[in-house]
């Protein structure tokens, strides 16, 4: 009977793990606890079924990386985690959507790093804000393009590479990501976005409508013609 028992428990913990994934890839994204365990709390409290989530977007300032018509009127904001396989799922699903709406359309990238899953997404979040620094959203845009297709090879090696062949200048590059100059950056876009109500990535927003998860292209469409379909 004992042994029975013991038999029993490694089936359970297979089984709890495989509803685990089902569940990760029915939601098409990444929803776990950030830094420290439970999400920050949203206006003094975690949210709850009896504590609704704020209904607007976050603001889209000057410090954001912005791709597409600045004036656009449907605004995509994703937190997005650059080890996260969802996010690569979902980033050319985005540039599919620039391509197609064209001045319509503009993507908003704010960092999301989920620290517990993935060790290298708050180093790539920082390192692609010190290629911000000297070339700008352009060059960030091309770092995240690199990184999302190198995913496999996350690491300072890639970063180094990626930004030397874009021509950047490797002695401040250097210096920048060693002194970690854009952990604050990192690290209150991600306490926005808890505030916000994102729990994973990718969190999307598309204007003030909150769209977790990896969205298929046909779905984000539908979206996308839904908000055009308001003006």
């Amino acid at each position: 009977m004992e042994k029975n028992k013991n038999l029993l428990i490694p089936a359970a913990i297979f089984g709890a793990g495989v509803l685990i994934a089902i569940s990760i890839f029915a939601t098409g994204g990444l929803n776990i606890p950030p830094r420290g365990g439970l999400p920050a709390q949203v206006g003094g409290q975690l949210p709850s079924e009896n504590n609704a989530l704020p209904s607007v977007a976050p603001p889209v300032t000057a410090d954001d990386h912005i791709r597409g018509n600045q004036t656009a009127p449907v605004t995509i904001i994703e937190y997005s985690d650059f080890q996260c396989p969802f996010c690569r799922q979902f980033h050319p699903t985005m540039r599919q959507a620039l391509a197609e709406y064209g001045d319509q359309v503009r993507w908003v990238y704010k960092h999301f790093p989920l620290d517990q899953l993935h060790p290298q997404a708050r180093p790539a979040a920082e390192a692609s804000e010190c290629v911000a620094e000297q070339k700008g959203s352009e060059g960030f845009w091309q770092f995240a393009d690199a990184l999302f297709e190198n995913q496999e090879r996350l690491g300072s090696a890639l970063y180094r590479e990626a930004a030397e062949q874009s021509g950047f200048d490797m002695t401040q590059f250097d210096a920048c990501v060693s002194e970690r100059k854009y952990q604050d950056k990192v690290e209150a876009q991600m306490q926005e976005g808890i505030r916000f109500g994102v729990t994973g990535t990718p969190g999307n927003f598309v204007n003030d409508t909150l769209v977790p998860g990896a969205l298929p292209y046909a779905n984000l469409k539908t979206i996308i013609d839904a908000e055009l379909e308001k003006l």
